[in-house]
């Protein structure tokens, strides 16, 4: 019977706090507007391919399709793009 009461008492309110505390954090996200007015972007087209400059960042692309791809990506979803082309360089350091 003491088993019994015990599993079926409410958690303690600190642990509810702890989660509700937990749930309510979120990580700042700048809108696609401001992401897109960070850093200037450049189209060099090239014989073959082109390079796109974002800030200081040039990337070469084999192809015209290629680099338009990679920008649309960027112009549509700036902030999560702008995070995978930053692990990239971080790789190549």
């Amino acid at each position: 019977m003491n088993e019994v009461s015990q599993a079926s008492r409410p958690e303690p309110e600190l642990s509810r706090g702890a989660m509700i505390q937990d749930e309510c954090v979120k990580e700042y996200r700048p809108s696609r507007s401001e992401c897109l007015r960070d850093y200037s972007i450049n189209i060099r087209f090239l014989s073959i391919g082109c390079v796109i400059e974002v800030g200081c960042k040039s990337v070469p692309f084999s192809t015209i399709e290629e680099g338009m791809k990679a920008l649309n990506a960027y112009v549509d979803h700036p902030y999560e793009t702008r995070k995978i082309w930053e692990e990239r360089f971080a790789k190549e350091l």
